[in-house]
């Protein structure tokens, strides 16, 4: 499928995800005291880079979407988003192949609807405020702090 250049970060995101996925489906065959350790290992990748990118979404994608009139598919993402959150916190046997299964098929409705509608209802303006958002998001954040008394040479 050819991307929009404005959402192609949100699909290499879906790549990782992915790998994400296949681990935690595979949890059902770990030995209990390793998999109690990689599921925790999934769960701060989750945090760490799933998150960001449900964020992303919530705060950029969905309002346009829902804007241009697609109210059941920001309704079915949002609610996917919901069901990860809680599978991904869930101590339940089941949880990381449930967490798996789901998040591979959330990928893929992505992929293949979201996107694709975003592509075709969204004005190019609008996907370009989308892919500046996506940017703004990859910048690391500056690691400085600021110092009690300002920065050295800094006028006080």
């Amino acid at each position: 499928m050819q991307r929009d250049p404005n959402l192609v970060r949100l699909s290499h995101d879906h790549q990782s995800a992915l790998v994400l996925a296949k681990r935690a489906r595979e949890l059902a065959t770990a030995e209990d005291p390793e998999r109690r350790a990689l599921w925790a290992e999934i769960q701060a990748r989750f945090a760490d880079e799933l998150e960001a990118h449900f964020q992303l979404e919530e705060r950029g994608l969905l309002p346009a979407l829902r804007v241009a009139g697609q109210q059941a598919l920001v309704e079915q993402t949002l609610a996917e988003h919901t069901e990860l959150r809680g599978l991904i916190v869930s101590d339940a046997p089941d949880a990381p192949a449930r967490f798996g299964d789901a998040l591979q098929a959330h990928i893929r409705f992505e992929e293949r609807t979201l996107f694709e509608t975003a592509q075709q209802v969204l004005e190019p303006a609008v996907l370009a405020e989308l892919g500046v958002l996506h940017e703004a998001a990859a910048r690391p954040a500056c690691s400085t702090t600021a110092r009690k008394g300002g920065a050295r040479g800094a006028p006080q």
